[in-house]
């Protein structure tokens, strides 16, 4: 069985090696496959740079001949951070894409430890938050080099809330993170105190031998945001509260066909990703009744159910006024969208197209009013790009080259390579 894989251009090793998490979520992609990638990539950054052609060549060359030797080849640093940019602007769930070409780029794959890789996480959520105006930064690990996994972190996120499982099957916290708690609790790990509702969890890292490491930020790294309403002074007895820096650390990237999958990032938040999602969502804290209560609204059962619109638009009232009152970015989501059809026009006078995932995209506050709601979308996926697991968002990842003119025989082309890439991946 194996071997006829392997005719298919599936290596053998991918179902030879082990069952590490991070195995499981790799995208595996035949050497044909990676080369693709390899040149699509090179292609763009000499575009972009203006590289002359013996620079193309050359590089080319180098670039083939590691592939064909080990499987792997090395980003230069400027590479890295042209890919690492190109990545965030191909990514299909990111509305805040305007500002892809700000991100700042730190080359940390020198650091292999998970002490070394905790002082530069612990480095960069203190750039990023900076005096609250907060900085787009990425921190690029390790990549994988053949069947050798570096360290990486587990945690979705660097900062992150509890979720305290107690008797009758209620949680205090985020519900989400019941397992991380969980877990951090077997390293040692206990809240101070009382279970609270904002306990601040540890993140965790694996090395390369894919043992766990429990690491917490000192409190010079993080800043958390207490939630106060600028007209309703009860809102404040809730005592809600978030972080300021949203430090995506669970996604791989994925530049040229090498894979880095600890590569934490960070924007800055959109209110209605804390009020409309994390503090409402029922399967998250479901915190609309206690604001509907305090804030007056009645909510009894048989009356109309536009109280939950309206706590929803007062509790996003309150989380943009209490970050702006505290002097951390943040943006409403009628500015974003404005935001992403600027970053659309400008792609599209670049003589690009915008992949872009629709459910991802619109705000899930006043969707209608924004005029995102409107677009209409695609996400074809390309690479450079972020990923969670090569089941989910990374099995359909691939070159496109749809932003050049290409004959109708070129374009059935791909059209066929792409479904025979697909169905390859596919776990049958």
């Amino acid at each position: 069985m194996l071997r006829r894989l392997a005719r298919f251009g599936v290596a053998r090793q991918d179902y030879a090696r082990g069952s590490s998490p991070l195995e499981r979520r790799l995208r595996r992609i035949s050497a044909l496959e990676r080369r693709e990638e390899a040149r699509a990539f090179l292609d763009a950054f000499h575009d972009t740079t203006g590289a002359p052609r013996e620079v193309r060549q050359r590089r080319w060359a180098e670039v083939r001949r590691g592939l064909s030797c080990e499987g792997f080849y090395e980003h230069t640093p400027a590479e890295l951070a042209f890919g690492a940019r190109l990545a965030w602007r191909n990514h299909g769930r990111c509305i805040g894409r305007l500002f892809w070409e700000s991100l700042d780029v730190v080359d940390a794959r020198t650091l292999t430890g998970p002490e070394a890789m905790a002082e530069r996480i612990t480095g960069h959520m203190t750039e990023a938050l900076g005096d609250g105006r907060v900085r787009s930064v990425i921190s690029v690990f390790a990549p994988v080099r053949g069947t050798a996994l570096p360290a990486f972190v587990e945690s979705a996120q660097i900062t992150q809330y509890a979720g305290h499982a107690v008797a009758g099957g209620a949680v205090i916290g985020d519900r989400r993170n019941v397992e991380a708690t969980r877990i951090a609790r077997s390293l040692g790990w206990h809240p101070e105190g009382e279970p609270d509702r904002f306990d601040l969890l540890p993140y965790f890292v694996r090395d390369a031998q894919d043992r766990r490491v429990m690491f917490e930020l000192p409190a010079g790294a993080l800043r958390e945001v207490p939630i106060t309403h600028p007209e309703n002074a009860a809102l404040a007895d809730l005592g809600l509260r978030w972080y300021a820096v949203p430090c995506v650390s669970g996604m791989i990237l994925t530049i040229g066909g090498i894979d880095y999958p600890c590569a934490p990032f960070n924007g800055f938040y959109m209110c209605t990703e804390i009020a409309s999602r994390n503090l409402a969502d029922r399967d998250r804290y479901d915190l609309l009744p206690e604001v509907a209560r305090v804030l007056g609204l009645g909510h009894a059962a048989g009356e109309a159910p536009f109280w939950r619109d309206t706590a929803l638009t007062e509790l996003n009232r309150a989380v943009l006024h209490s970050y702006k009152a505290a002097g951390v970015t943040m943006v409403d989501h009628h500015s974003a969208s404005d935001q992403f059809m600027e970053f659309h026009r400008r792609e599209q006078a670049q003589g690009r197209q915008v992949a872009a995932d629709w459910r991802w995209i619109v705000p899930p506050q006043a969707s209608g009013a924004c005029e995102v709601f409107h677009l209409r979308m695609r996400n074809f996926h390309p690479v450079p790009n972020y990923y969670t697991s090569r089941v989910d968002d990374g099995l359909r990842l691939m070159p496109w080259y749809g932003d050049r003119y290409r004959k109708l025989p070129e374009r059935v082309i791909d059209r066929l390579r792409r479904r025979w890439k697909l169905w390859k991946r596919m776990a049958w």
